[in-house]
């Protein structure tokens, strides 16, 4: 709002576009130097002055009812009339309407994507909490959204697992805990492979008979699938994260022929030492391979098919992929491909990476079975932030309910707030602390907020026509008032956000909110005596409140009125 109001002012004044006003406008290091500060430097040649004399000939000629402007070197700093742009801000947070940028497009997100007959382990939280953030991001911005859970339910692995089953599984065992006794024949494999050369190639082939239809290979796949299903429905419920879609690779078997046979009619596929291959030394890749030599197909060969599909058949306009780093170049190779094949539409084709996630220093590994379990971690994670409760408060109501958001919403937001790219060190002790930069923290402040509302409408209901005014200048005091610029910066925010897919841009914003509150809440007597100041704190306290929840929902967290 004040970017758009402070270029509005300005524009009278210097002769560029609203547009682009905005776009220079910045804040001021210091709150005391005014609200908004725009920079001279590109008036010096229009102007054929220097930068500081272009800001002091503007500020000599401003003039406004409400809005004051001061030359400070090459900046014109613009203070706001508190009492008018005051209750205008509070107007407009008070609709809560975010500008529906998307328009419709329809965006397709790729994400969580375990691998079948693994446990769901801390590894696998960034892609779905990531994916799941970008998608209420999205989707409260006017797009069309679709998620797909991309199971990783096809593949080498699963000739792996069926011939360590084959070897050495135990039905009672796979009957009583299916998911760890699977996880442990696939590290044994692996252990074994080392010693006996035979393995790979026995995987090979329960692989190869697999894709040719097997029926001892099909069945044996389908209970993987089916008691892996069961344990990942169960973390997502407890998640609180649902698709729109579960589509596994096997999904699209039927589908990558078509692939291969437009690749061999371009002219694109090339033998390379028995196997088929599409070569990207143009482009300074290596190789992108298609088939294997032994006749098996491989993870290009489907997310090809798969990209094809969601563009034709979801008839997407903006396809996400939210996948570790690591991938880089193997979706660099799929989008290269596509465009090779005249796929136009590739370039509207992204991967959202992010980097790895240790615990406590740890990098975890599938095959070594060094697996952080997810429900282990929620479940301890539940367990400390009870304990929290019963030292802190132990007559609260809805005990167990609390602490469930509370435990979940920190290891959610232990991820969210690191920049997405970033290697994160989760630490479970650090996440559940009240004072730091955590969602228990931001939990608390929401908590605050309504406890003030409860005090203050105890004390008088609310009258809207005060509520609609602000009775002078400094009824919110300086706190307040920084408070109010920054809730109007969310739906700047938002976008954010979804330009960059980058959901620590709410995350670090809903701290920043909690952190001006907290200020506001320490400085300020917000249910003071006089009743239109304390009116419009308690609209104020109730504006963060909102901004609070809004927030930290679309991030995939709750936020208990009471804690």
């Amino acid at each position: 709002m004040l970017y758009q109001w402070a270029a509005e002012v300005l524009k009278a004044y210097v002769p560029l576009e609203v547009e682009q006003l905005m776009e220079l406008l910045e804040i001021p290091p210091s709150a005391s130097m005014g609200d908004m500060a725009f920079p001279c430097f590109i008036l010096a040649k229009q102007f054929k002055k220097a930068p500081q004399a272009a800001a002091k000939d503007i500020a000599d000629a401003f003039s406004h009812p409400y809005v004051q402007a001061e030359a400070a070197g090459p900046y014109i700093n613009l203070k706001f009339d508190r009492q008018h742009y005051g209750s205008l801000m509070m107007n407009e947070l008070t609709t809560g309407n975010v500008p529906e940028t998307g328009n419709g497009i329809k965006v397709v997100i790729d994400m969580s994507s375990p691998n079948i007959a693994k446990p769901f382990g801390i590894g696998h939280l960034r892609s779905t909490m990531i994916g799941a953030a970008l998608y209420n991001m999205y989707k409260l911005a006017g797009y069309d959204v679709l998620s797909v859970n991309h199971l990783g339910d096809w593949g080498t692995q699963f000739g792996k697992q069926i011939a360590a089953y084959k070897r050495w599984g135990n039905d009672q065992a796979l009957s009583e805990n299916p998911i760890q006794e699977s996880l442990q024949l696939y590290v044994r494999f692996h252990d074994e492979a080392v010693q006996d050369n035979t393995l790979e190639q026995e995987a090979r082939d329960w692989f190869r008979k697999l894709e040719e239809g097997d029926e001892e290979a099909r069945k044996l796949w389908a209970y993987f699938v089916e008691v892996s299903m069961k344990e990942f429905d169960r973390m997502y419920e407890r998640l609180g994260v649902h698709f729109d879609y579960t589509l596994g690779e096997s999904f699209y078997n039927d589908k990558m022929q078509a692939v291969v046979d437009t690749l061999k009619e371009q002219g694109l596929l090339e033998e390379s030492d028995g196997a088929l291959v599409v070569r990207l030394d143009e482009e300074g890749m290596p190789p992108c391979l298609i088939i294997k030599k032994d006749g098996t197909t491989i993870y290009p060969t489907r997310d090809l098919a798969t990209a094809i599909y969601r563009h034709d058949v979801m008839q997407a306009d903006r396809l996400l992929y939210v996948v570790g780093s690591e991938q880089r170049l193997h979706f660099g190779q799929v989008f290269t491909v596509l465009r090779r094949m005249g796929m136009a539409w590739a370039d509207s084709c992204t991967h959202v990476p992010f980097g790895l996630m240790k615990f406590e220093g740890k990098k975890m590994s599938t095959r070594r079975g060094k697996i952080v379990v997810l429900e282990d971690v929620l479940d301890e994670a539940v367990a400390r932030a009870m304990d929290i409760i019963n030292e802190k408060n132990p007559e609260l109501d809805n005990k167990q309910q609390v602490a469930n958001a509370v435990g979940i919403g920190a290891i959610i937001f232990g991820d969210l707030k690191n920049n997405r790219v970033n290697e994160v060190d989760f630490s479970l002790e650090d996440a559940l602390n009240f004072d730091g930069e955590t969602g228990p923290y931001i939990q608390y402040t929401y908590a605050r907020t309504q406890s003030v509302l409860a005090k203050g409408d105890a004390l008088q209901a609310e009258n809207d026509k005060a509520a609609d005014m602000l009775a002078s200048g400094d009824v919110l005091g300086d706190s307040g008032w920084e408070l109010l610029k920054l809730l109007t910066k969310f739906p700047e925010q938002l976008q954010r956000g979804i330009r960059n897919n980058e959901p620590s841009a709410l995350a670090r914003y809903a701290l920043d909110v909690a952190q001006s509150f907290n200020q506001f809440y320490n400085k300020e007597r917000i249910v003071t005596d006089e009743s239109s100041t304390r009116h419009a704190r308690l609209r104020l306290t109730r504006l963060a409140g909102l901004s609070l929840t809004r927030t930290m929902h679309l991030l995939g967290l709750q936020t208990p009125d009471r804690m």
